[in-house]
Parts: C-alpha cells; sequence; structure tokens
C-alpha cells in the first residue's frame, strides 16, 4: 500500500514521532497505522529506557489549588533542558501530576523513599496475617501485600488518576519518549486543611 502524507500525519498526531521515523514504520507496516504506532511507541519506550540515566537539573515548579482552597499540592518535575521545560507537553504532565498527588495522597515518590521503619512496621502486620499457612506461600503472601502497599503509597507505582490503565511511571516514560528528554519527580507536597 502506498504511504499517504495524510496517513503520516495522523501517524504523527498520534506518536508524536518524526516525520522520517513515521514514513519508515508505515512502509515497514504497509501502511497499518495501529500496527505502526505500536512499533513506534515500543521504540520510544526503549529510548526512554536510555535516557533514564540522564541528568535532569531543570524543570518546573507546579503548583495545584483544588476549588475552595483547602487542598493544595506543590510537585517539582525536572527534565534536563529550559526548552522542554517550556513545551506544552511538559506544562500539561507537570499539571497533571500535581492534580493527582492532590487526589491520591501519596506518601513517597518511590519505594527507595519508604524509610525502613515503615517497611518493618508494614511486613510484622503481613506476618500477623499470614499466621497459620504453609510456608511455601507465605513469601509470596508478604510479597503482594507489600506491593499492594507500594502501589497506594508511592506516587511512581499509583494508579494514574486520569487514566486507569497506566501508573504514573508509565505516563512519565510515554512523556520522555515524547519529548526525548530524561524527566523525574524529585519531591511534592500536599497540604490539605484538617
Amino acid at each position: 500500500m502506498a504511504v499517504t502524507t495524510e496517513m503520516i500525519k495522523e501517524l504523527r498526531e498520534k506518536t508524536g514521532a518524526g516525520i522520517l521515523d513515521c514514513k519508515r514504520t508505515l512502509d515497514a507496516t504497509d501502511g497499518d497505522i495501529e500496527k505502526a504506532a505500536e512499533i513506534l511507541k515500543e521504540k520510544g519506550m526503549a529510548s526512554a529506557q536510555k535516557k533514564a540515566g540522564r541528568e535532569a537539573s531543570d524543570g518546573r515548579i507546579e503548583v495545584y489549588e483544588h476549588p475552595g482552597n483547602k487542598l493544595v499540592a506543590m510537585i517539582e518535575i525536572n527534565c534536563e533542558t529550559d526548552f522542554v521545560a517550556r513545551t506544552d507537553t511538559f506544562l500539561g504532565l507537570c499539571h497533571d501530576l500535581a492534580m493527582h498527588v492532590a487526589a491520591a495522597a501519596p506518601q513517597w515518590v518511590s519505594r527507595d523513599d519508604v524509610p525502613v521503619e515503615t517497611l518493618a512496621e508494614e511486613k510484622a502486620k503481613y506476618a500477623d496475617d499470614v499466621a497459620g499457612k504453609p510456608e511455601h506461600i507465605v513469601g509470596r503472601i508478604i510479597d503482594g501485600k507489600l506491593a499492594k502497599f507500594y502501589e497506594e503509597n508511592c506516587l511512581l507505582e499509583q494508579t494514574f488518576i486520569r487514566d486507569e490503565e497506566k501508573t504514573v511511571q508509565q505516563l512519565i516514560t510515554e512523556s520522555v519518549a515524547k519529548l526525548g528528554e530524561n524527566i523525574m519527580v524529585k519531591r511534592f507536597a500536599r497540604f490539605q486543611i484538617g
């Protein structure tokens, strides 16, 4: 099938990939836009993984104020350059993540930030729950409960409030793939009256 300019434009709008990448991928998939989008998405995710180690020393502090002025969330999100920090995609990500912090009330950015004492307390609670269970499944039960704890309390592992099909980390990874720079959540704060 011949690849048309309209097909390339549609694929670009869907994926944010470059014109040449869109054309090559459409040629390889015989004009199948959905298949091409999936290939470009996977390619972008692989590219995002490579960027994860790069220093992100620019960025933005975003503030979300919930109507009624009784709940405010602030989040610092870093990227590599001020150019990306000013893009609509980055600004939208910052706003969405600040709103997510306000709505989901995470305690820590990632599981690495959870204090050792808190983990010990959680594991002690789970030990009571698995008392009397067969030895070979106790470890898996505790691991499953810890995974749920991280999912509820760590920002990067929480389900994104605006799209229940992805986690916050997946949302950030998609943004890295679109923008071509490493993006990291540095810290956040949430204030609520009462």
